[in-house]
């Protein structure tokens, strides 16, 4: 078991190293050409690695905070990476029910569970409380989106691409810097990857979403390439 611990925590080290360069490199190319989605790709599966490793090592050592922020990145990557699926929705195409309906209720179970786990626990740590509510924040929006009736508005699914990979990069340097950056005081060292990187982001958003109801298709401001379905 010690050897298995070993290999599984060098396996984490080495993935959430990809991840940590890969994902600026995916952010600096163009939206949408084949670099972004080449390296996108990369960065989806390094968190999956990273994320994966970090629950085995949390559940195996009893570590519950750990347990909650790998399922955190890892949700967060995969929210990510199945919006590019969802390009036809604002068209009237049926989301594919089996792998998002059940990604998104079991994402806000989890997400509920840490957020309660969170406020038992706020004064010791009031981390767990914050991410969990963040996350519970998306997988409900993400519910009320699939059940409205209608198209999404235009370019939804760009806006939650975005949210999902950002947000699994924060999570990730979140728990490299609570393990490594020893210098920075708690709690901070867990919370200064959201309070410096979600500003950008919604600043970034807010453009988008400012362009889409002046009329401009999502075809006109990233590289878009239809996904097909995957059920």
């Amino acid at each position: 078991m010690e050897t298995f611990l070993v290999y599984n925590r060098w396996l984490h080290i080495l993935a959430g190293f990809i991840g940590f360069f890969v994902a600026p490199a995916a952010l600096y190319v163009r939206k949408g050409g084949p670099a972004h989605r080449l390296w996108g790709r990369v960065f989806f599966w390094a968190m999956v690695v990273a994320g994966s490793t970090a629950i085995v090592s949390a559940s195996l050592n009893g570590l519950t905070f750990l347990l909650l922020t790998g399922i955190f990145s890892l949700y967060l990557a995969w929210f990510g990476y199945r919006s590019v699926y969802h390009k036809r929705l604002n068209r009237g195409q049926e989301p594919a029910a089996p792998a998002d309906w059940v990604g998104v209720v079991a994402g806000t179970l989890i997400f509920a569970g840490t957020l309660v786990y969170g406020l038992l626990h706020l004064k010791a740590n009031p981390v767990p409380a914050v991410f969990g509510a963040i996350g519970l924040m998306i997988t409900l929006r993400q519910v009320r989106a699939f059940r409205q009736k209608g198209p999404w508005a235009a370019g939804q699914w760009l806006i939650n691409h975005m949210s999902g990979f950002v947000g699994a990069y924060i999570a990730a340097v979140s728990a490299f810097s609570a393990t490594s950056l020893t210098f920075i005081p708690f709690p901070l060292n867990f919370l200064w990857p959201t309070l410096v990187m979600v500003p950008p982001l919604i600043w970034v958003q807010r453009r988008y979403k400012r362009q889409f109801v002046q009329g401009q298709h999502p075809e006109q401001v990233v590289q878009v390439r239809i996904q097909p379905e995957l059920t």
